[in-house]
């Protein structure tokens, strides 16, 4: 924990951002994700942060926004703002590159395009996170959230979530 009478600079404000996780899919942070867009230190014991939600009306966000508020307070900062900015929209374009990593290391399967060349579903090839193989088929455009499509493998014949290109 950082001395609670520290000025902190805004790197220390990301890495103490690093230990917020996303509640539905907890292998990721708010950084993976790249939903924060700005910090804004007004003194060493107050800040303002800017999140962007993955889609509007995500429930996770108010679940966001206390882990942010927790985490911040753990480290000496008595006035939190947290803001909302819709615009511009969230768009997986964000999601850093060690997030896709993890997602396809706990067994999802990353974004596979970007919104600039984001195939139509019935063309875009999404591989199977566990075998590899491109040989899939869509099941539902919905998985276990909102912003997951869930597909089968017909290699290794296992379901798997694919997070959504948008």
């Amino acid at each position: 924990m950082v001395n609670k009478q520290t000025m902190h600079t805004e790197e220390d404000i990301w890495r103490i951002l690093e230990n917020v996780c996303d509640p539905e899919v907890p292998v990721l942070t708010i950084q993976d994700l790249g939903i924060i867009r700005k910090i804004k230190m007004q003194d060493s014991h107050s800040i303002e942060i800017t999140i962007t939600p993955t889609y509007s009306g995500c429930p996770a966000m108010n679940t966001i926004s206390t882990q942010i508020r927790m985490e911040l307070a753990a480290h000496g900062f008595t006035h939190i703002t947290i803001l909302e900015e819709l615009s511009p929209a969230w768009t997986t374009d964000w999601m850093t590159e060690k997030g896709k990593e993890k997602l396809s290391a706990f067994g999802i399967t990353p974004p596979q395009y970007t919104t600039k060349n984001n195939p139509r579903e019935w063309d875009a090839i999404i591989p199977c996170p566990r075998c590899y193989s491109t040989k899939t088929e869509l099941i539902s455009q919905f998985g276990s959230t909102a912003c997951k499509a869930l597909y089968k493998c017909l290699d290794c014949l296992e379901p798997f979530d694919y997070f959504k290109c948008h």
